[in-house]
């Protein structure tokens, strides 16, 4: 694995910098101890809470008479499994979250599971959802706001809006979708509580028909694990921490989801879906999100950066924070669940929910009741067998799964490989820190007393329904062929680290080559949210897209509309030069561009290393220093974007508008 920062050379020239984009930001270990006020994860329950069935069908949306689907974004409180360590008394966390419409909606965190069939399967063109915003009485968030970012009440225009007065914006993505625009999720078509006043993004007057809250998901697409979350410009990273996700299976002629489905995967109850977040929360039980100075942990996630200014932070927040990174492992809205399991083959979609959390998973084998990894037994090999947007083009046995935020992957572990009994831990690799491409946990990146190398447990205690056919065959998947169309275009864009107006750390994308953007202006380098489209694919043209990593971290890349094939990875150097950078309020900050950029050796990221990309992926993993090469095809027009899913970075200016055809 090439190090980090080992590539990229600074210019000392001119308007140049003397340092790699990436330590702008000073990351320390996170060594505060568990803090007064908040919940100390050492003192939490470990696998003694069930883990919610995310596949039950007392858990999945149903349809109404006329097959549209109702769904609310409304407050909840939900009990995540915490407790007060001193009474062993359960604690309540209030919530957002989704809700099925009826005569008394109660959202959950996740919400619930839309299960739809493709065209292929004998389903719909379209399944329609209504998202309502049932947040009316709602005048402050869960988490602190930081309005000075770009963010939907700081548009041109919405400056005289604000939560408290007119409410919390959102706007639902379904994540994977192949999507009309203006039902995609995109941040600027964003929409507060219903009523009389409802304020809507800008970007509706755009839309032929005007506002609606009644979206349409194609269904002519193959099976896949999609989920759903909020996308609200700005505040996305606070949306979903505030329990605003959910999964979205799509069903077709191969992978029915029934017993009999003709390649032998296990079905449902052998079919499980994890959605895996972590999370900080206070000893009384609400969510805590470090945002002021002062807080646990601000330190951690500020540091390195220049001093606020009060007269922009009155009391030095609420502040964006660069990253975040839970102290509590959740899977489905429980702390470190447990799930009884027969010793037979299991299929488990897992879903990388967290902010900014890159895992490595593996599965061992511990003493039934264990608690931690002490004496675990060696890892157990796994298949993987699919990936974001459905079926592998074959099964690859791994030993441990690197795991991006913003990923899906499909997996089967046979559990009859394991002492009768017994207790599995999947465990988790990765640090409590940046990722930048080597596994591990290193003390000096994790949480005095970090818990998180543990996510959930199995306990092999039931006994086998030989009723059920246990007929899993790896060799039976052969499902995905890449993107055989003829390349169209080559297009190089970047990702770069610099400095907003307040000198914190402001991750950016932008073009790794001189670009025409949409008003026939050249640019180059890093380039903010707000600036005109350069990413502007022909509607139907097949690319390959040449991610440059200009940073010292990895960053799981995601593109709306499509899926893509991952090709290659490269190792590149480059100059890099400073330059100015727009900012959305008509300031300045610092950003890059990279110049003389010189390709070195292929970079091969194996089964071997936790890597498996062979099949249709709408994230991949950037690692620093590398150039990542993928390619898709952009079939329908419109409106869409591309950014980073770590959370706190797509908030932070590190997202950009990719506009399929013409009318950029």
């Amino acid at each position: 694995m090439v190090t980090r920062r080992s590539i990229l050379k600074a210019s000392v020239a001119g308007a140049a910098v003397a340092s790699v984009p990436g330590q702008l930001w000073l990351r320390n270990a996170y060594g505060a101890p568990a803090a007064v006020g908040l919940s100390d994860p050492a003192l939490q329950p470990k696998f003694v809470n069930p883990v919610p069935d995310a596949l039950d069908q007392s858990f999945k949306y149903q349809p109404d008479k006329r097959g549209r689907y109702k769904v609310q974004v409304r407050p909840a409180v939900q009990q995540t499994g915490l407790i007060n360590p001193n009474t062993g008394t359960a604690l309540n966390t209030p919530v957002w979250g989704y809700a099925e419409q009826g005569k008394k909606p109660v959202a959950t965190w996740p919400g619930k599971t839309f299960e739809v069939k493709s065209v292929s399967a004998g389903g719909p063109p379209h399944t329609e959802v209504i998202w309502a915003n049932a947040l009316s009485d709602v005048t402050q968030h869960l988490l602190p706001v930081d309005t000075s970012l770009h963010w939907c009440y700081a548009l041109h225009g919405y400056e005289g809006y604000s939560i408290a007065k007119d409410g919390i914006p959102i706007i639902t993505h379904l994540h994977g979708g192949r999507t009309d625009y203006q039902f995609d999720g995109n941040p600027e078509f964003f929409y507060s509580p219903n009523g009389k006043k409802q304020v809507v993004g800008p970007q509706w007057q755009n839309v032929p028909g005007g506002f609606t809250t009644k979206f349409r998901y194609d269904n002519d697409v193959p099976a896949g694990n999609l989920w759903y979350h909020d996308h609200a410009l700005g505040i996305t990273r606070l949306n979903v921490y505030a329990g605003l996700a959910g999964f979205y299976f799509v069903r077709d002629e191969y992978d029915t989801g029934k017993p009999d489905n003709p390649l032998g995967l296990p079905a449902w109850p052998y079919e499980k879906a994890y959605a895996i977040q972590d999370r900080m929360f206070r000893d009384t039980g609400e969510f805590f999100y470090s945002a002021f100075p002062g807080d646990p942990f601000y330190d951690d996630f500020i540091t390195g950066q220049a001093t606020l200014p009060p007269n922009q932070f009155p009391g030095g927040g609420p502040t964006a924070l660069a990253e975040f990174f839970g102290d509590h492992i959740v899977v489905n809205g429980v702390i470190w669940p447990y799930e009884n399991v027969e010793p037979r083959n299991y299929r488990m979609h897992l879903l990388n929910g967290t902010d900014s959390r890159f895992m490595a998973v593996q599965f061992r084998e511990v003493a039934a009741g264990a608690t931690d990894l002490a004496g675990a037994g060696a890892p157990i090999p796994f298949w993987v067998i699919g990936s974001d947007q459905g079926l592998a083009s074959a099964a690859t046995q791994v030993e441990k799964l690197v795991f991006e935020p913003g990923s899906r992957y499909d997996i089967v572990f046979d559990f009859s490989a394991v002492t009768p009994g017994s207790r599995v831990i999947m465990e988790n690799l990765g640090a409590d820190a940046p990722f930048g491409g080597d596994i591990g946990r290193d003390p000096g990146d994790l949480f005095i007393d970090s818990q998180t190398d543990r996510v959930m447990a199995f306990d092999v205690v039931l006994p086998i329904d030989n009723s059920v056919a246990d007929n899993f065959d790896h060799t039976a998947i052969e499902h995905y062929g890449g993107n055989t169309n003829d390349v169209d275009a080559v297009r190089k864009v970047a990702l770069f680290e610099g400095m907003d107006e307040y000198g914190r750390l402001q991750p950016l994308l932008g073009t790794a080559e001189p670009t025409v953007d949409a008003t026939g202006k050249v640019v180059n380098g890093s380039i903010a949210w707000h600036e005109p489209t350069t990413e502007n694919p022909a509607l139907g043209a097949t690319e390959i897209w040449e991610i440059y990593n200009a940073t010292g971290d990895a960053h799981p890349v995601h593109l709306h509309l499509v899926n893509f094939e991952v090709l290659d990875r490269q190792e590149f150097t480059a100059d890099v030069t400073g330059q100015p950078v727009l900012q959305h309020n008509g300031t300045f900050g610092t950003g890059f561009r990279l110049e003389n950029i010189g390709l070195g050796a292929p970079v091969n990221l194996s089964a071997g290393d936790g890597y498996v990309e062979n099949a249709p992926k709408d994230m991949v993993t950037a690692l620093p220093d590398q150039v990542t090469r993928i390619k898709a095809t952009f079939d329908k027009p419109g409106r869409y974007v591309w950014h980073c899913h770590i959370l706190s970075h797509e908030d932070h200016e590190m997202m950009r508008v990719m506009h399929v055809g013409p009318g950029a």
